[in-house]
């Protein structure tokens, strides 16, 4: 994987979803995920973080609850939430 610090330092929105494989509420994530990237198409990314395979990262934004999910834009979180969250809330969520 790219430096965690250049795939979130773009002008486009990045939304990682930070997550585990044992995690159910995590399970429920990809299919809204998808929506949000249906609805926004190359204005944004998203990205998948393994907690597990990447527990650093992790630590260093303090991820405590699975799923977190969390949008970047230019290197800086603008938003985070802890748990399962809808396609219409992350939508609200990214910038105009």
């Amino acid at each position: 994987m790219a430096n965690f610090s250049e795939l979130i330092s773009g002008d486009i929105p990045v939304v990682i979803d930070f997550y585990a494989d044992w995690c159910a509420p995590c399970r429920m994530m990809p299919p809204i995920l998808k929506e949000v990237k249906n609805t926004k198409g190359a204005e944004i990314r998203i990205l998948k973080i393994d907690v597990d395979k990447n527990p650093k990262l992790a630590a260093k934004y303090e991820i405590r609850n699975i799923p977190t999910l969390m949008i970047f834009r230019n290197g800086e979180p603008i938003w985070r939430k802890a748990g399962v969250a809808q396609a219409g809330e992350i939508l609200a969520a990214l910038p105009k």
